[in-house]
């Protein structure tokens, strides 16, 4: 069971990311704070959860949460400042953004750009051990689905509705047959040939 929070009493936030390892598409980050004593048996990871729960869930964590936000981080920032910046980047935008200001971060993962003035906590795989990390991985995941889908109507030949921008056989073959949108992150192994850049 998913725990409420790691200090009691004190206002926290739980950011999370999503779109990591994506060759297409921006990285998107979540930060939400719950309330002290919150409890939700449905909560969980987002990705052991099914796209439907998913949504169901984003519906409960926006109405349940004391604050929530969404933050993002384009791919030409992404190539500038490589991926792990861009995810911290985008965490810190989300809690940019949160009504109510956290006393401590819940961050998933091993590694953090302290945010100004307010004391963190990694956690790794902390979207399937705290409710407020296990929140914003909802949260992020599926405004970044929401997003690849819209860009999937722009560029359907990478097959983005159903891959979302990551890896896969039919994604890397559109990019070796039809070259690059202007959503791809110039600075990552696109091909998955070991080169890191290439002319069309």
């Amino acid at each position: 069971m998913l725990l409420p929070c790691l200090h009691k009493g004190v206002i926290e936030a739980g950011c999370d990311e999503a779109g990591r390892g994506c060759l297409a598409g921006s990285v998107y980050a979540a930060a939400v704070i719950l309330p002290d004593d919150y409890r939700n048996e449905q909560l969980d990871d987002s990705k052991k959860l099914t796209e439907r729960q998913r949504y169901a869930l984003r519906e409960v964590i926006e109405r349940d949460a004391l604050a929530w936000a969404v933050g993002v981080v384009t791919p030409e920032e992404i190539d500038k400042i490589n991926i792990l910046n861009a995810s911290f980047l985008a965490m810190h935008r989300a809690i940019d953004q949160l009504s109510v200001r956290p006393q401590h971060l819940l961050i998933d993962g091993n590694r953090f750009n302290p945010y100004p003035d307010i004391p963190h906590t990694t956690v790794v795989k902390g979207d399937g051990k705290f409710l407020s990390i296990a929140a914003a991985s909802i949260l992020a995941k599926t405004y970044r689905d929401d997003y690849m889908n819209r860009l999937a109507e722009e560029y359907p030949v990478y097959d983005w509705k159903s891959n979302k921008g990551y890896p896969t056989r039919k994604h890397r073959e559109a990019i070796a047959r039809y070259g690059v949108s202007p959503y791809h992150r110039m600075s990552y192994n696109l091909l998955g040939d070991g080169q890191l850049s290439f002319d069309f």
